[in-house]
């Protein structure tokens, strides 16, 4: 598995099942299961764009020259946040 699936393609599930849940109609989910399930994916989310942030911090203060791959991790996940924000 090469860095671009690991860094780019894994963290982009997670917005995208942000996005397909708080974007689905409510007939589907129905409006408080539909806003729960936002919730709960949006702090997961969160949750493990501060880990990557943390671990790209660490392999920076380590010159190792990976580290910007962590970084875009974390802005990656954290789309879900961003975008709880706004829509709350």
């Amino acid at each position: 598995m090469n860095r671009f699936t690991r860094h780019i393609v894994f963290p982009l599930i997670l917005p995208l099942m942000f996005f397909a849940a708080a974007f689905s109609p409510v007939e589907v989910l129905g409006c408080r299961n539909r806003g729960l399930l936002a919730l709960a994916i949006s702090f997961i989310s969160g949750l493990l764009a501060l880990g990557t942030a943390f671990k790209g911090i660490k392999e920076r203060t380590q010159n190792n020259s990976g580290s910007y791959w962590w970084v875009l991790s974390a802005l990656i996940l954290a789309i879900p946040v961003v975008g709880m924000i706004l829509l709350a």
